[in-house]
Parts: C-alpha cells; sequence; structure tokens
C-alpha cells in the first residue's frame, strides 16, 4: 500500500511497465516469423521438402511431422498482419511513453 499523499507524483517513472508493454508488442509481432523459422531449421536438419502447396512426409525422431512443418510454415502468412499492426502498435506505445514522461518530468518540477 503506498504511502503517498493523493496527488502527489511517483518518485521513479515507470519504465519497467513500458518495458513489459513494448516486449509483448515486439514477441506477437514477431510469432510468425519465429513460426517459420522453426520450420526452417527442423525441414533443413532432416532433409525435408516443404512448400505452401501441400504437406510431404518428414520423419524427424520416427515419426512424420509433415503436417506440423506445413502448418507452421503457413503460419508465415500472418505476418501480413502482425508485421503492419505491430508496427502501428508501436507507434502508439513510443506515443504515449513520449508524453507521459513528459506531463510525468513537469508534474516532477512543479511538486514541492
Amino acid at each position: 500500500m503506498s504511502r503517498e499523499p493523493a496527488g502527489a507524483v511517483a518518485a521513479r517513472f515507470p519504465w519497467l511497465a513500458y518495458g513489459i508493454i513494448w516486449t509483448a508488442i515486439l514477441l506477437l509481432t514477431l510469432l510468425p516469423l519465429f513460426s517459420v523459422l522453426f520450420t526452417s531449421i527442423v525441414a533443413e536438419a532432416n532433409g525435408c521438402q516443404v512448400d505452401e502447396g501441400s504437406a510431404h512426409v518428414c520423419m524427424v525422431m520416427g515419426q512424420d511431422w509433415g503436417e506440423l512443418l506445413y502448418f507452421t510454415g503457413v503460419m508465415g502468412w500472418l505476418m501480413l498482419a502482425t508485421f503492419p499492426l505491430g508496427g502501428g502498435a508501436f507507434l502508439v506505445w513510443l506515443i504515449v511513453l513520449i508524453i507521459h514522461r513528459l506531463a510525468w518530468r513537469r508534474a516532477r518540477k512543479t511538486a514541492p
């Protein structure tokens, strides 16, 4: 429970909260890219063919991972949505951060 009086300005700027939000935006934006990288690494390491046309048999550790690799490879198309949305979310986050930081600094200067 905070012991600051009502209307008091916080002693420290909440960088951690902004960092957590930025990390979430970045991870959600890049998830389809991670999916494609996983597909590429597994398929190349096991000599498998992966394309968007259909699933191909891909034996990994004695099991057929063809359907999984097909699915994770096709998930890369989500980048068409997540990159622009993530970029927009980043711009909104940055504007909010700048406005909050300026208001916080101004309030710290005028506080007794």
